[in-house]
């Protein structure tokens, strides 16, 4: 009995009464935990409520055939709809116009869905309400039905008035009902086949076809047949296409969250790992006399590791909780677009998966285990006749100080970062990440005794034997330096990231908005376009001394890819390049057109300059008539499209899934489309930005433009950009307060660890301030050394993360800008906190009982 009281004396009580520790460790834990579950949470919600959408969109479809491009004569004819009716492997094909409709006076637009409500019905059985009046109300032309998100965000019930813009035209639909919640889940509206193709200007041409096979028929093989007999331009997809085209899209930003926020979690783990150390340091003896009483190894390893679950247990516990919170505010107040305007329009709920929390819980606990592992072992070697006598502490820090284990994983964190993507993610700069900051971290003791013999000894004496005591302890100063590295060297790199991104972008818009006034029919929209006579219009405008117009379409360039942007202007001729990275191609006689590619583009599709491209452009969309001039046999690629060569590659931060750029009247010539979206001004001298934007405004339809000087862009998309970032900055915020937290905790350690001492220099005459103003000395001096190396780090991570992470993550290229003044700043903010930090933790030691203490060696 009297051998487990001193058990639990020795071993559980420390729990108990070393809380202030104890409680920082399990909230370093929890902040990890909650941080990583609350992302894990958002991101399966939206991409769950994404595919049960998308499911619940394609009914009992089997297939899909697409056409191409967006707005007026895009898609297919609508002859080929009967064509794969017939076939005798298709049961049901439901025909379908699939538009996004400006709506007046709001940013996003609604999908409307336009269907044969007939055979729609056989895909979709829960689409329409039961009522025969329903039915009959979705046949008139100027009816829509709302599903519930898009009814309740849109203010409106049956009855009321939805306003779409079609060009530049108002069109006024009456809201014939709302359907039921399960029966579409997202924002849309449904219309007659026929009042689509009459209202949003689509006659004879349709976007998608529907097909549920029958019982027995191999989807994949009939869909391989099936695309090898259509006209080229047009694509056949599983149903489940968009899940996997969206989820694609989005997975590279979903990811670099996670990661970014276990880096937090990891954070954590070195504040438990120099807490748990210096705790060791303390209780060395008490541990000893253990192993004196007939405690084995083994045992007293189990007891520490003990501790470690029952710290990651708690603060799993506390973690999972508040992720859970932390994911409901999100998703209630901030939706799932993730930052990034990804997953619009849906409304998920946080869902409760017993597998993820189980998988969290486990993670916090697994790092509590391992950040207590490596002082738990050597405190279960060590003998305890040495343990016992004062003195032996340093020895617990000796593991820290050989040179090659660190040396060894920063050479492999740069050797990785040459590394290809894994499955398009930047798997290896990752782990190279991860590699450069442990190697670090273990090379920080070595770091801090040269960096502490270099310094002179100064003549105060609070400060002398500071650094003295530094010098004969770098080991301490390592374990105390962990936390304050990593945090230190995430916040300063991704500091310089996003500063080099957001920089970058500010260079390019001055690059790509030279005109002094720009009018758009619409953002992300494809009702709303400039026809001829509006751009007539446009252009006489007083004051317009020049006008560009610009189409813009999507394309889809491969099954399961996400759909590349078509950007159709004047650019040879009006020497309006795109921003080119590296050279540019010379075109040779013989060469087909010239298209321009951006860098996402290039990536994707393996492109460089010279090579040649097809586009799906004009073969389908004039299958039924005579093709012009650029689609005939000797200037159509392998697969009968038209072929362009790719004349230069561009930097391009607007568009995440690709781009290509043509000159217009080629579009027009392959098309016959002479619609524009978006329009460029440079004004006459001494015309007035603002009056010439009224001047439009008053044109017909000029209301429903979008007009904005260069100036008023770039505020929008930087603004865009800082919400989209907004995530990234919290998370570095939370690993810096838990490297301050590590600090403090690992400060308030090694006082209580060097209570003899600071009793020893009260009974020689050092007075409390002079050893309070010691302490600061130290916090400061350790402070400033992490500091350093975290600025050195932290830059060397920015370096991969611009140049590796960000590449093979999101394809972009940027160049670096350092933020001088904010970092300067931040590392003065961080050295004030430090130190005052390291002056409170060690209040401790100028009170009474660190006097008491030196009769421990009495």
């Amino acid at each position: 009995m009297r051998l487990a009281s001193m058990r639990w004396e020795l071993v559980v009580a420390p729990l108990v009464r070393n809380k202030g520790r104890r409680v920082l460790s399990v909230v370093a834990i929890g902040l990890g935990v909650a941080l990583g579950y609350a992302v894990q949470l958002v991101n399966g919600a939206a991409v769950s409520e994404f595919t049960q959408a998308v499911q619940a969109l394609s009914g009992e479809a089997d297939l899909q055939v697409r056409g191409q491009g967006s707005g007026p004569g895009s898609g297919f004819d609508e002859a080929l709809y009967p064509r794969l009716a017939k076939l005798p492997e298709v049961a049901v094909a439901s025909p379908v116009i699939d538009v996004e409709a400006k709506l007046p006076g709001r940013r996003e637009p609604l999908r409307v869905l336009g269907l044969d409500m007939f055979r729609a019905a056989q895909i979709q059985p829960r689409l329409f309400g039961d009522e025969l009046e329903d039915r009959l109300d979705f046949l008139r032309p100027d009816r829509i039905f709302l599903s519930a998100l898009a009814a309740d965000w849109l203010g409106l019930a049956k009855g009321g008035e939805l306003t779409l813009q079609v060009g530049l035209k108002p069109v006024r639909l009456q809201v014939a009902g709302v359907l039921s919640a399960g029966a579409f889940r997202q924002r849309l509206g449904i219309v007659d086949i026929a009042s689509a193709q009459e209202v949003f200007a689509q006659a004879g041409r349709i976007q998608r076809i529907d097909l549920r096979l029958r019982p027995g028929v191999d989807a994949r093989k009939f869909g391989a047949s099936l695309q090898a007999e259509l006209p080229p331009g047009i694509v056949v997809e599983p149903a489940q296409a968009d899940v996997e085209r969206s989820a694609s899209l989005s997975r590279s930003y979903r990811v670099n969250l996670n990661i970014l926020s276990l880096v937090a979690l990891f954070t954590g783990s070195l504040l438990v790992f120099s807490t748990q150390a210096l705790e060791v340091v303390r209780r060395r003896a008490q541990l000893a006399l253990l192993r004196v009483l007939g405690l084995t190894r083994a045992q007293l390893l189990g007891l520490l590791l003990g501790e470690a679950v029952v710290v990651g247990a708690a603060g799993s516990a506390l973690g999972i909780l508040v992720g859970q919170i932390a994911a409901e505010i999100v998703l209630r107040y901030f939706g799932a677009e993730l930052g990034a305007g990804y997953f619009r329009g849906l409304a998920p709920a946080v869902p409760f998966d017993a597998l993820t929390v189980a998988l969290f819980f486990l993670l916090g606990v697994a790092t509590s285990v391992c950040a207590y592992l490596a002082p738990a072992m050597e405190t279960a070697r060590a003998q305890p006749a040495a343990a016992l006598k004062a003195g032996d502490e340093q020895r617990v820090f000796q593991p820290l100080q050989p040179l090659r284990p660190g040396l060894w994983l920063v050479l492999a964190g740069a050797a990785l970062t040459q590394a290809p993507p894994v499955r398009g993610l930047p798997v290896f700069g990752y782990v190279a990440i991860a590699l450069l900051v442990v190697g670090t971290i273990l090379l920080m003791p070595r770091l801090a005794v040269l960096c502490f013999r270099k310094i002179p000894l100064p003549s105060f004496a609070s400060a002398r034997i500071a650094l003295a005591q530094l010098r004969g302890a770098p080991g301490q100063a390592g374990v105390s330096l962990a936390a304050i590295v990593a945090s230190v060297s995430l916040m300063v790199s991704m500091a310089i990231m996003i500063s080099s991104f957001r920089n970058s972008l500010d260079e390019w818009l001055a690059l790509v908005l030279p005109a002094q006034l720009y009018v758009r029919s619409g953002v992300g929209t494809e009702s709303a376009f400039l026809s001829g006579a509006d751009q007539r219009a446009i252009a006489a405008v007083p004051g317009v001394r020049r006008a560009e117009f610009q189409r813009v379409q999507r394309l889809i360039l491969a099954p399961g890819r996400p759909a590349v942007t078509l950007l159709a202007r004047p650019i040879e001729a009006e020497h309006r390049l795109p921003p080119l990275v590296g050279e540019a191609y010379a075109r040779k006689p013989g060469d087909p057109p010239a298209a321009w590619v951006s860098e996402i583009m290039a990536d994707l599709y393996g492109l460089r300059p010279g090579s040649v491209i097809e586009l799906p452009l004009g073969a389908a969309a004039f299958a039924d008539k005579p093709p012009p001039l650029a689609l005939r046999p000797g200037n159509l690629g392998e697969r009968g499209m038209p072929s362009f060569v790719v004349a230069g590659i561009w930097r391009d931060y607007a568009r995440q899934q690709g781009a290509v750029l043509i000159e217009r009247d080629v579009y027009i010539a392959l098309t016959r489309d002479a619609n524009a979206n978006d329009a460029a001004l440079w004004l006459a001298p001494g015309a007035e930005p603002d009056s010439v934007a009224a001047a439009i405004a008053r044109i017909p339809g000029g209301a429903n433009l979008d007009i904005a000087r260069p100036g008023d862009i770039r505020e929008i998309s930087l603004r865009i950009f800082d919400r989209t970032f907004a995530v990234t900055y919290a998370l570095e915020a939370v690993a810096v307060i838990i490297g301050l937290f590590g600090l403090s905790s690992s400060f308030a350690a090694l006082v209580l660890a060097r209570r003899r001492e600071f009793g020893m220099l009260r009974h020689i005459g050092v007075t409390r301030s002079q050893i309070g103003a010691m302490l600061a000395m130290e916090g400061a001096l350790v402070s400033a050394l992490g500091l350093a190396a975290g600025l050195v780090l932290g830059w060397l991570i920015s370096v991969v993360l611009v140049h590796v992470v960000n590449r093979q993550s999101f394809h972009w290229s940027m160049e670096m800008h350092l933020p001088w003044a904010s970092l300067a700043e931040f590392a003065l903010l961080m050295l004030t906190a430090a130190t005052l930090t390291a002056l409170w933790s060690g209040r401790r030691a100028m009170g009474s009982d660190a006097v008491l203490a030196v009769k421990e060696d009495w």
